[in-house]
């Protein structure tokens, strides 16, 4: 597993990755580094995902998830330094976005800024009690800029984003889950663990399958339901051809547990 100086990877269930933000003497703020290495770490999954088929991301500690941007690195930058640090968080994002891999954050505190940025392109999120969210950029003379402004109308609704958005107010997890940023609020000490049953219960699911299923509900999204349709047929079809389908089939008709093996 590769060595990171601001995430630490864990492996708590077969197959199930977890990524905590590691930087709780910061409030695991995103600086320059964790960028580079939050950017590094979802590209090699878009190129290899090894045996993994469920992520979880994660904050160190029991009261913050991230910060967002590390304000103490931005202090005195110039302009063009501000400027080719945000590309490499543009860089984060869109390769967050891309990974084939589900990912569920595991909101585990205060999860402002890019923070909140992080929950809403994960692919679904899981809050404790405490948790509290914000998108604070206008206060700051910026406004969100790693897709903020896209993945929270989607979630939320347009007229909520707005106001979330426009006043730079913070809100709590059982509004989190009401308007639909997260699907499920916990107790802090039952977040990790409902987590990981569900990570763990994806990863049990074909993994072929479950990058194609991510990729075509993501699509709905974006494009018209017909241009969806033919996009979900090609993504079914490259599944016709693969051992899974034959185990999935198999095992269904023999009465036991399929072992799916990413074939």
């Amino acid at each position: 597993m590769d060595s990171y100086e601001t995430l630490l990877l864990e492996n708590p269930a077969p197959h199930v990755m977890m990524v905590k933000l590691n930087r709780p003497d910061a409030a695991n703020s995103l600086n320059t580094l964790m960028g580079e290495e939050l950017r590094a770490l979802w590209s090699s999954f878009y190129v290899d995902q090894g045996d993994t088929r469920c992520i979880i991301l994660t904050g160190s500690g029991e009261k913050i998830f991230c910060a967002g941007g590390d304000l103490k690195e931005r202090n005195g930058m110039t302009d063009a330094a501000w400027q080719r640090q945000h590309a490499i968080y543009e860089q984060m994002a869109m390769a967050m976005m891309n990974c084939p891999v589900p990912i569920i954050a595991a909101v585990n505190g205060a999860a402002f800024g890019g923070g909140c940025e992080m929950v809403a392109l994960a692919d679904f999120a899981y809050a404790a009690t405490h948790a509290r969210f914000a998108l604070t950029e206008v206060t700051l003379g910026i406004m969100p800029g790693t897709m903020g402004t896209q993945n929270l109308p989607r979630a939320v609704g347009v007229r909520r984003a707005k106001e979330i958005i426009l006043t730079g107010l913070p809100f709590n997890a059982d509004e989190s889950h009401t308007w639909g940023l997260v699907n499920r609020v916990c107790a802090p000490e039952a977040l990790l663990e409902e987590t990981l049953a569900t990570a763990a219960r994806i990863a049990e699911n074909a993994p072929i399958s479950t990058r194609q299923a991510k990729k075509s509900v993501s699509m709905a999204a974006q494009i018209d339901a017909r241009n969806g349709f033919m996009f979900e047929i090609e993504a079914y079809n490259r599944m016709v051809d693969t051992e899974d389908r034959l185990e999935g089939v198999r095992a269904f008709n023999e009465k036991r547990k399929a072992e799916f093996k990413g074939q």
